[in-house]
């Protein structure tokens, strides 16, 4: 039993992973990594999960990779830079790419330090919240002359522009929660003890919504960052296409005439 990742699903469909290294500050190691990709592949054909929350254990979301004990099989002959290759191509890359492209809305919960690749885990949510004493720190470059990775690259250009992800890349320094709301990095900063709390709430919410019409959105506004104008009405034209067939807008459709509150969780 892989025990670096707590899960808990509540009666609502909300399924809680919890990165359990809390004496490393959640540390990417193999066990880790592939015990959360596990359970976010599981997750979507579990039809009782209808969104989903990552948040970290003990003072800290997650401090990056494990330098130190990365339990990684050892491959001979191999360089540093090609064990790492292997490794981000095994293992780091297809759960950023599970994350983001899971057919079940995510929410980040960001507690304490995100640092290096934590960043990049970090930002893989739909609606990423950060405790009040969050903060979010990029030390691939300063510290290891490294580029940043896991999705971090392309997460933080992309949300806060090229000038202020170069003054992190290039500095560094800490980035706090309240910051990072206010140049758009994450959705909202909240008390360190309702943290958690939020975090339901959002997942609630949107686990009472239409999952996979929420999920197209988030797709949408992601093509949108590497389309035209033109492509992107064309991308909006194929899609509502299949979302008005869907038994999801038919159903907000039917509950609107009737003056009701829509049920999309009985749509099967």
């Amino acid at each position: 039993m892989n025990e670096t990742i707590r899960n808990n699903l509540s009666k609502k469909g909300v399924l809680t992973l919890t990165l359990n290294r809390p004496e490393v500050l959640n540390a990417m190691n193999a066990d880790l990594i592939l015990g959360l990709l596990e359970n976010i592949n599981e997750a979507k054909s579990n039809k009782q999960v209808r969104s989903i929350i990552i948040t970290g254990s003990g003072r800290g979301f997650c401090s990056g990779a494990d330098l130190v004990d990365g339990g990684w099989p050892k491959t001979q002959g191999l360089s540093s830079g090609e064990a790492t290759f292997t490794n981000m191509e095994n293992a780091f890359n297809p759960l950023v790419k599970a994350i983001t492209q899971s057919n079940k809305p995510v929410i980040t919960a960001i507690n304490g330090i995100a640092a290096g690749g934590g960043v990049g885990l970090a930002l893989c949510g739909d609606i990423v919240i950060a405790s009040s004493s969050a903060k979010f720190k990029l030390v691939f470059g300063p510290n290891l002359g490294i580029i940043s990775d896991v999705g971090a690259s392309w997460f933080v250009p992309n949300l806060i522009g090229r000038a202020r992800a170069n003054g992190m890349g290039l500095l560094g320094e800490d980035l706090s929660a309240e910051q990072a709301k206010e140049w758009g990095l994450i959705w909202d900063c909240v008390a360190d003890d309702q943290l958690i709390n939020k975090a339901e709430e959002i997942a609630e919410k949107i686990a009472d919504g239409p999952i996979e019409g929420l999920k197209a959105i988030v797709k949408a506004h992601d093509r949108a960052l590497s389309s035209t104008l033109s492509e992107q009405l064309d991308y909006e034209k194929e899609t509502q296409r299949v979302r008005t067939d869907s038994p999801d807008f038919k159903e907000g459709v039917s509950a609107f005439v009737a003056k009701r509150k829509p049920n999309f969780r009985d749509l099967g």
